[in-house]
């Protein structure tokens, strides 16, 4: 939706945080403003989605003149909030509705929003802020702490921009090699940290309000309970002011996706000679959709990825997330806000080989962990080992590690690459199959449910192949092809592409 940028240190510069909300300006096209308010600073760039009118401008002063607002993101159940709690709406923006529900209810309101946020609130009356991030990290928030004092950003390069901040986070880079991300809240600079999934600040008091629930071998749903959840999921993600598109790669996530919500545009990318333009075309008969193929040359790939770890101030994670960023750009002339189908192989086990050896193994093996999951050669174990902790500790057995492993840690990579990706292009991105409701409910769910007969997403098969067409269903899974021997004319290495985007930074 936008992109926001908060401090309450009075020694920062009003021209300079001009400046450092001026780096991510694509995040929000549409308007931008800066209000500096007793010690305070707050900045938005809007990508305007809901109630299209200056009405919805941010930063947004609440009914009472006494909180103030930057938010980046989409409540979709805001209108049912205000018949709720009873309050009248004067904008059909759902940012006026997340201030007036604080007012109300404080912190505990983040436990009835659905959607995907990151978000300051100040409190005019007591010089006090209070932030919060959505409970699976749709949306970032970075933060940087000194002498006492906070500053909020929706990138990286905003923070770096008003700080000067250039000193690299030897950690994070190790991380970034061996599993292509980073965790644990760290950046590549050592003094930026990524603000944590499901927590709020309290002016200082950060706490959590959400994690991933846990009982083991829950009851698996019944599967008109699984059909309408997705159907809901996408519904609420369909509501939007403005024109709605469908990515469409031919696989069985984003075509559930595309021809449950029935939108006029669908989109794919590949290269001329490794593309999945037959699947997806075929899909795209069945929704009726004007399906747009885009190719792309070698040669702009590797332009496209200069340019955008460059502007962006940090490495890329895959090489699929240039592709994504290409496939964006068409997108943004026709759709600003784009369906994907990102956590469905996070949720129902569609990674065969890593889920097949966990659901046959008792105890967890770190090296045959490396084996099946890390790309680069890098033996860091002690990287996995802190970025398997949380779970190895609370006694799990293989097929939880890993479950839990891919639906918190994994996926939160995945967000971060589709955010940086269609933000970078003034679209907004949302991911029915990361609604809470539909995450919490597979939370605990058998493997042999997920994978029943080794079929990966045996639910989603079984529940939708009558309106699929029968070639998707029966596809063997193929990630989003990027050929790195013909890219880099360097052998297909991953560490190639981690080299690559550390040398275009100067590491």
């Amino acid at each position: 939706m936008c992109g926001l940028l908060f401090t309450n240190n009075p020694q920062v510069d009003l021209n300079k945080f001009r400046i450092a909300l001026n780096q991510f300006y694509y995040r929000g096209p549409n308007y931008s403003e800066v209000k500096k308010i007793n010690s305070a600073l707050l900045g938005h760039n809007r990508l305007s989605i809901q109630d299209l009118s200056l009405a919805g401008k941010q930063p947004f002063l609440s009914s009472s003149g006494r909180f103030i607002i930057v938010f980046n993101g989409e409540i979709y159940n805001f209108r049912e909030l205000a018949i709720t709690h009873n309050i009248a709406l004067k904008t059909g923006c759902d940012t006026e509705l997340l201030i007036e529900l604080y007012e109300k209810q404080g912190k505990n309101m983040l436990q009835e929003l659905n959607g995907m946020f990151a978000f300051v609130i100040y409190d005019l009356k007591k010089n006090r802020y209070f932030s919060a991030r959505d409970r699976l990290g749709i949306k970032p928030l970075y933060f940087f702490e000194n002498n006492g004092f906070i500053t909020y950003s929706s990138e990286v390069n905003g923070l770096k921009s008003l700080f000067n901040i250039e000193e690299v986070n030897e950690w994070a880079i190790r991380q970034y090699k061996k599993v292509r991300m980073f965790f644990d809240g760290h950046t590549i600079y050592k003094n930026i940290r990524m603000f944590p999934a499901g927590h709020y600040d309290d002016n200082g008091d950060i706490k959590e309000y959400w994690s991933l629930p846990y009982a083991k071998n829950k009851q698996p749903p019944t599967d008109q309970e699984l059909s309408d959840l997705i159907l809901s999921a996408v519904t609420y993600r369909r509501i939007a002011d403005v024109s709605l598109g469908s990515y469409l790669s031919g696989g069985i996530d984003s075509s559930i996706i595309a021809i449950l919500a029935q939108e006029p545009d669908t989109w794919t990318i590949g290269f001329s000679d490794d593309n999945e333009f037959f699947w997806s075309d075929l899909v795209a008969i069945k929704t009726g959709s004007i399906h747009t193929k885009i190719l792309v040359s070698y040669d702009e790939f590797i332009n496209t990825a200069k340019d955008m770890i460059s502007i962006r101030q940090e490495p890329l994670s895959v090489p699929n997330e240039v592709l994504l960023y290409l496939m964006t750009k068409e997108v943004s002339k026709k759709n600003k806000v784009v369906l994907s189908g990102e956590g469905a192989d996070e949720l129902f086990f569609g990674y065969d080989r890593i889920f097949s050896w966990a659901m046959e193994s008792i105890n967890f093996d770190m090296e045959q962990f490396d084996n099946l999951y890390s790309y680069g050669k890098h033996k860091d174990y002690a990287v996995l080992e802190a970025l398997i902790e949380p779970f190895n500790k609370k006694n799990y057995n293989c097929e939880d590690i890993v479950s839990h492993f891919f639906q918190i840690r994994h996926l939160h990579g995945l967000l971060r690459r589709l955010d940086n990706s269609t933000m970078r292009c003034g679209v907004e991105a949302r991911v029915p199959f990361v609604d809470h409701r539909l995450v919490e409910r597979m939370a605990g769910v058998s493997g042999t449910y997920k994978m029943a007969n080794g079929i990966i997403k045996a639910p989603l098969k079984r529940i939708y192949k009558h309106i699929l067409p029968k070639e998707v269903v029966d596809r063997k899974k193929i990630g989003f092809p990027v050929d790195l021997d013909k890219i880099f004319k360097q052998g297909n290495d991953y560490d190639t592409w981690l080299n690559f985007n550390l040398k275009v930074l100067g590491i």
